[in-house]
């Protein structure tokens, strides 16, 4: 699998595990220091080849994402669940303990944000499925971001990246119903 785009991810360990899944050129951000340099490499290259941001699912990732996606508009995501990214050993979380097939469903994935997207879904459309407040609505958001392969994040952020990314009604309903087969199959 060939990737044209340049992809971001945190560190060489990342860079290494990308490239036994995909044929694909990364840049590296040093983990949560990214500099004014990085940066302006991230912006050249989203301008000639494009950029695909693929962090570490945890708060530093997210972090970096939200740095690059508000100094380079326009980039690409790819997501990992978090229990796709999980060590073996149990210690640590990211980009390199994942599995072959996991990035390569991750870039297979790839969602694009739209600046000037139009609000699809609303707020009370959230708070009425349970993704806001509630004792399972964490798990629930969890859930939710792997089915639709946007990651996991709180109220807010969800509210914010489903519309980012233009997710329509109807993947959002598919998304809820394919939740709700999973619950009751358990």
């Amino acid at each position: 699998m060939k990737i044209n785009e340049i992809i971001v991810v945190e560190g060489k360990n990342d860079t290494a595990k990308i490239k036994l899944a995909v044929e694909a050129d990364t840049i590296e951000t040093n983990g949560s220091e990214l500099s004014k340099d990085t940066l302006n490499q991230i912006k050249i290259a989203h301008a000639r080849r494009g950029v695909i941001v693929f962090t570490d699912p945890d708060f530093p990732g997210e972090k970096i994402r939200k740095t690059i996606q508000a100094y380079v508009p326009g980039v690409k995501h790819a997501f990992l669940i978090k229990n796709e990214a999980k060590a073996k050993s149990g210690k640590g979380l990211g980009v390199e303990h994942a599995s072959i097939e996991a990035i390569r469903h991750a870039l297979s994935h790839v969602r694009e944000e739209n600046e000037i997207a139009q609000q699809q879904i609303h707020w009370q459309t959230l708070v009425d499925f349970n993704f806001v407040g509630g004792e399972n609505a964490r798990r629930r958001r969890e859930q939710l971001g792997n089915i639709l392969n946007i990651g996991y994040m709180n109220a807010k952020q969800l509210y914010k990246r489903l519309n980012a990314f233009q997710i329509t009604p109807q993947e959002f309903e598919s998304a809820v119903r394919r939740m709700k087969e999973v619950e009751a199959d358990d």
